[in-house]
């Protein structure tokens, strides 16, 4: 494994060559580490590294890859491999972005576990399962975390970093390092907690919004406006908490002007939807009308977010803080 005390980029380990994994390989080689990029199956690593050729090439041309080293550079050091001990070879990270499946996640780290030495670090992309039931038993828990990046990582830059409860606060501190160095934003939970943050406020946020739908108060068209043209226009900026402080004279301002109405407000809140029968349909067929589920439909669509995202991503980097 590549020694944690060295300045220049070592390797990194990305291990599932899906679109998360695909996302990180490009992060990676954006701040010049090496990249080997794992799939059990190698047709699966083959399709992913031209997947990856045309993408960033698309970038480039763009005006938006990341990174000081050109397109042909960066891809230089994406390698594909399908055995993974050599893909942990002289790698100082391993990234997982296998499926969302606890017992394959497990299968996958018990075998990692058996080849990392004292200095690797297993990190997770996983969005909900628990660190303590991802890690348990393993020999190398302390270099164990979950570090769950935002879809699509390349275009949104916070990564939630949620420790074991045995996870040594070295490998958080190296692993805030790391993806700093890549350009990501992370935050440090600092306990776990099912859900983690990120899924514990959109969950929030999509729970309401599904029951004012299904009570009829509003449409599914403007309940999305309520966010893309309300909300979330300043929560790309700041978040809920400084809202709050600059919303009044200070935090305590505030709380002390709108606590009674935020908290009659909150009573009134029905309980956890199903997310199924008449109003999943009512919500799909309205979905459809904007955007047809059909596979290219999507793929459009989705093309116009991450561009939209980019722009964005562009414009808060230029901005001061």
């Amino acid at each position: 494994m590549a020694s944690p005390g060295s300045s220049a980029p070592g390797g990194v380990a990305v291990v599932g060559s899906g679109l998360i994994g695909r996302s990180w390989a490009m992060l990676f080689a954006s701040a010049g580490f090496r990249v080997k990029l794992f799939d059990i199956e190698p047709r699966q690593v083959t399709d992913a590294l031209v997947s990856l050729r045309k993408e960033m090439k698309m970038l480039e041309l763009s005006g938006y890859l990341k990174g000081e080293l050109g397109a042909e550079e960066q891809l230089s050091l994406i390698s594909g491999c399908s055995d993974l001990r050599e893909a942990v070879e002289g790698a100082l990270h391993v990234q997982e972005c296998v499926p969302e499946n606890l017992e394959l996640k497990r299968k996958l780290f018990a075998q990692l576990d058996k080849i990392a030495d004292d200095h690797l670090i297993l990190s997770s992309s996983s969005s909900c399962l628990l660190p303590s039931k991802l890690f348990a038993g393993l020999a190398h828990v302390k270099q164990c975390l979950v570090a769950h990046p935002v879809n699509p990582p390349y275009y949104v830059p916070l990564v939630e970093l949620v420790p074991h409860p045995e996870t040594a606060p070295a490998t958080v501190d190296r692993t805030y390092a790391l993806m700093r160095r890549v350009g990501q934003s992370p935050v440090r939970l600092l306990r776990e907690i099912d859900g983690f943050a990120l899924n514990r406020l959109q969950y929030a946020v999509i729970a309401e919004a599904w029951r004012l739908v299904e009570e009829g108060v509003v449409s599914p068209g403007d309940l999305d406006l309520v966010m893309s043209d309300g909300l979330g226009l300043r929560y790309a900026f700041i978040g809920p908490l400084e809202t709050m402080h600059l919303n009044a004279e200070g935090m305590l301002s505030y709380c002390d002007r709108y606590s009674e109405g935020m908290k009659r407000v909150l009573k009134t809140f029905g309980p956890v939807p199903e997310f199924s029968g008449a109003t999943a349909e009512k919500v799909h067929q309205a979905m459809c009308m904007k955007v047809p589920d059909d596979a290219e439909h999507l793929a459009a669509r989705r093309a116009w977010r991450d561009g939209c995202l980019m722009r964005l991503a562009q414009l808060k980097h230029q901005l001061p803080q």
